[in-house]
């Protein structure tokens, strides 16, 4: 049986006051746990790979690296100076990808 742990608690009285006959009605009724969902309104903010997106606009401003940054050479991510581990081959190696 599931257990609601987000219901509140019921003391000894109520459990012993539910009749067999409530209990039974209850599991009988099999609509209680159906969730009534708009498909159309839950599908807009799906989307599909492959879908058409030609009619979009993408407008990122793009900073160049600043002079306290460095590429790692082996993840190629731009990260700041403090985590940079060591060179490899004259090419800086940032922290993660060091460890």
């Amino acid at each position: 049986m599931a257990t609601d742990y987000d219901a509140p608690r019921k003391t000894d009285d109520e459990i012993s006051a539910d009749s067999i006959e409530e209990l039974k009605a209850r599991r009988a009724d099999k609509t209680s746990g159906v969730v009534d969902e708009d498909e159309t309104e839950a599908a807009e903010g799906f989307e599909l790979p492959g879908a058409d997106l030609s009619g979009e606009e993408l407008s990122v401003r793009v900073l160049p690296a600043q002079q306290d940054e460095f590429t790692c050479m082996s993840c190629f991510l731009v990260h700041h100076r403090s985590q940079l581990a060591s060179f490899k081959n004259d090419q800086p190696i940032c922290s993660e990808c060091a460890a």
